[in-house]
């Protein structure tokens, strides 16, 4: 009963998919740690411009804490949308929620003690200033962020994980507030507009991530399918939002006349260069799930491309998280 049959044995040893699967990830993973790493060195090569100091260790930093926001947001906003399906299995994925607070509370508190010693490197715990973090604003946004994501992760462990909701909004809110100085021409536009396009983008990476989870627990459901498509309509829309005021943002930053030259000559340019093409790419890759989703015998082969989707938007938070270390490009006139 338990002996291999002829055509077992000669196929050879059975495949792990869990295997490949976990090395895979490591491997995304590692190339996404790699990014804003080498990123900012490589975008800075040949400009003429000088990057703090760590900006490799900053920007790593930035794309934790970023993809620490998008797990918990993506999670809140798929369940909303399972909720609305009448046939959803109760079968529900472990919530990632938790780790990416602590994720989430690590990478704020590094970034934290960066600008309690002025935005240098703190080389031992008696060059951080705590104190000090209450006497700037920028101080006062970072010590938002790292008590914003400890009362995330108890949030998510309580009755109520739906209240993380909150603290999330505030890390998002200190986002924004922080990429946009009371210096700057129009701080409030600019945080508004980045206020949208960090909200709008968490949701579609994190919900896409959660999607494609609810739809492996599901395995195959006709449910899953349903699911898939509801999330496309709205990341259509998120889609524009982000578009509209990544665009926006842009030119409020590099001028008309100007973005063309700066986006080969700047390492800022050159970095929202890369990202703009790999947001090329993760659109080609959700229209092809979407025609997978209505065309296809079977709409779950959607799955395949949505999938590699979720891979390249890792890429992306990791692009964004080298755009928000280096330095402004200058503002011709």
């Amino acid at each position: 009963m338990t002996r291999p049959t002829a055509e077992v044995a000669a196929s050879g040893p059975a495949r792990r998919p869990g295997t490949w699967r976990a090395v895979a990830v490591l491997v995304l993973a590692a190339v996404a740690a790699l990014v804003p790493l080498l990123g900012p060195s490589a975008a800075l090569r040949g400009t003429g411009e000088a990057a703090a100091p760590g900006v490799g260790g900053v920007a790593l930093l930035r794309g934790v804490l970023f993809a620490a926001l998008c797990v918990p947001a993506g999670e809140l906003f798929v369940d909303g949308l399972v909720r609305r399906l009448p046939d959803a299995p109760p079968e529900r994925p472990a919530g990632w929620a938790v780790f990416a607070a602590v994720a989430g509370f690590v990478a704020a508190l590094g970034l934290a003690s960066v600008v309690s010693t002025g935005n240098l490197v703190p080389h031992s715990l008696a060059d951080v200033d705590v104190g000090g973090l209450y006497r700037s604003r920028d101080g006062r946004l970072a010590l938002i962020e790292v008590n914003a994501f400890l009362l995330a992760g108890l949030c998510a462990r309580s009755r109520r994980p739906a209240t993380q909701a909150w603290p999330l909004a505030a890390v998002a809110v200190a986002e924004a507030l922080r990429a946009h100085p009371a210096p700057e021409h129009g701080p409030l536009l600019g945080s508004a507009l980045t206020l949208v396009h960090l909200t709008c983008a968490t949701l579609w990476v994190g919900g896409l991530l959660r999607a494609l989870r609810m739809l492996r627990r599901w395995r195959g459901r006709a449910a899953g399918a349903a699911l898939l498509g509801l999330y496309a309509r709205v990341a259509a829309v998120l889609l524009a939002a982000i578009t509209a005021t990544g665009v926006w943002s842009s030119l409020r930053r590099m001028p008309l006349g100007t973005v063309l030259d700066q986006l080969t000559t700047t390492a800022y340019g050159r970095t929202l260069l890369a990202k703009v093409v790999l947001v090329a790419a993760v659109v080609v890759l959700a229209l092809w799930a979407r025609f997978r989703l209505r065309r296809a015998a079977d709409p779950l082969t959607a799955y395949v491309p949505a999938r590699a989707e979720v891979a390249v938007l890792g890429l992306v938070v990791a692009v964004s998280g080298v755009l928000t270390a280096l330095p402004l490009p200058i503002r011709w006139t």
